[in-house]
């Protein structure tokens, strides 16, 4: 049977770009269905991830500006910076981001059509564009790569003017004095500290009990410490009852119940910020035509991505956790790898995270409190960010890099970090472990000085003097 492609993708983001150029790679021809009018790369780089960490580094440009040349004259950053010229710096990046995802579309032939993809049978998908015109196209394989959306919120509603979301928060006129995040998860931190650097009073009022419970717990409270230092206020456990404007104090009102006290509480603020859940995009694609299996509300796929329907491929935040851009990459490389025969190692059992935050977090492996859980023997080595020359230099001496490893033979099993940079440190980490290697690799090879990367050396010297009881506060 004659198909007018080998593959076709609904959706550009990074799952969908990353089957695309592999695809190519084997000399496909491949089509690209994209509902944006304007741009390509879907949430990823118009909306989210991009966006948001251009943002979050003109912000900490500013934090460390302040941090090594002191207050100008006590005036807070939103004193002195426009919100305007911080979004412009963003848009720029995402301008150039664009213009790169569309010249390496042009450059490895791939088709795009611009409308709402929808499986109509095992090889074909309908395009509707915004005037409801629509096309038909055919192809051997299909992947479905819609995405994700934040979840609406419960009590009020977003008016993106002083009640905010993901998006329309890009789009602030002003760098606000107060603000509070109604979430639970990462990306919620991750504004929180954002706000909180360029001089904003920033709260958070989170749902669950304990938010990012899958950190490290020592992680874990090293960031709970590092919100007090910098007054951001959490809240726990909480249920919002209602947010309305009170125009007699020009403020927004945020009135919430927590689950152990019954009062009825309330918190003004220039802005409400809300970060919902993530939610595939799984509505008006052709899933339930086809009877595509579903696991909860996700896509069900075997470990080469492939659906119930074996012409059918899904990946990225449609297929669930860990939903995190790094994994959809790879997600949709492998995927067209399956279609088109070509062996390649599956994803790993565990991916890196990584938050972006001020400081980051990251880690890989296990934990403490899962090494405890399943009683192994482990010991744990760790160096703290005020031990780092190049933390002096910079003045980012708030953090910890921790190892987790086998006390018998030193195999590396967790590496966990809240610090600056540690999204990128934890990649050494990672490496070590997938290869099955020990913390020896720490202490026997050369690790430029001054760097970050020192703090692996510290940690793994750290570690051994307490498995030897050596060094003098050991011996003591």
């Amino acid at each position: 049977m004659k198909f007018d492609y080998d593959v076709i993708i609904i959706g550009s983001g990074p799952a969908g770009f990353a089957c695309a150029m592999q695809s190519t790679k084997f000399d496909k021809k491949v089509l690209i269905v994209e509902a944006d009018e304007e741009h390509l790369g879907g949430t990823w780089i118009n909306k989210g991830t991009v966006p948001s960490k251009a943002l979050r580094e003109a912000a900490k440009l500013i934090q460390s500006f302040h941090t090594q040349f002191g207050d100008e004259k006590g005036r807070k950053p939103y004193e002195k910076f426009r919100m305007e010229d911080l979004l412009q710096y963003k848009e720029t990046i995402l301008e150039e981001k664009n213009r790169k995802v569309k010249t390496d579309m042009i450059k490895n032939e791939v088709d795009t059509a611009r409308g709402w993809g929808k499986l109509i049978d095992d090889h074909t998908i309908e395009v509707s564009d915004k005037l409801n015109k629509k096309e038909t196209f055919t192809a051997e394989y299909i992947l479905l790569a819609t995405g994700s959306r934040p979840t609406e919120p419960n009590g009020f509603e977003i008016d993106h003017k002083n009640i905010l979301d993901y998006e329309s928060v890009l789009n602030l006129t002003h760098i606000p004095r107060r603000i509070v995040i109604v979430g639970s998860g990462i990306i919620a931190f991750e504004y929180a500290t954002i706000f909180s650097a360029l001089g904003t009073r920033v709260a958070i009022l989170s749902e669950s009990d304990k938010p990012l419970s899958f950190l490290d717990r020592e992680i874990h409270l090293e960031l709970m410490n590092l919100l007090k230092k910098k007054k951001i206020q959490l809240i726990t456990s909480i249920q919002i009852e209602k947010v309305q404007s009170n125009d007699l104090r020009t403020c927004i009102e945020v009135a919430f119940k927590t689950t152990n006290d019954d009062r009825l509480k309330v918190i003004e603020t220039d802005h409400v910020l809300h970060i919902g859940l993530k939610q595939p995009n799984t509505e008006n694609i052709g899933i339930e035509e086809l009877s595509l299996k579903m696991h909860k509300n996700y896509v069900g796929v075997d470990d080469n991505y492939r659906t119930s329907v074996p012409s059918v491929y899904a990946a990225g935040d449609l297929i669930g956790n860990p939903s995190l851009a790094s994994t959809a990459f790879v997600q949709g490389r492998l995927a067209a790898c399956s279609m088109f025969g070509s062996e390649s190692d599956s994803l790993a059992e565990h991916a890196p995270y990584g938050i972006y935050s001020i400081p980051e977090i990251a880690g890989f492996g296990i934990t403490e409190q899962q090494a405890e859980k399943e009683k192994m023997d482990v010991t744990i080595g760790r160096a703290y960010y005020n031990n780092l020359t190049q933390a002096d230099i910079k003045q980012e001496t708030e953090g910890i890099l921790k190892l987790v490893f086998n006390t018998s033979d030193l195999k590396l099993l967790g590496v966990h970090i809240i610090g600056d940079q540690a999204a990128d440190l934890i990649h050494l980490g990672q490496a070590v472990i997938s290869s099955g290697g020990t913390i020896r690799y720490f202490m026997d090879k050369v690790l430029n000085y001054p760097t970050y990367t020192e703090a692996y050396r510290i940690a793994a010297f750290n570690g051994v003097n307490r498995v030897y009881k050596a060094g003098v506060k050991y011996k003591k």
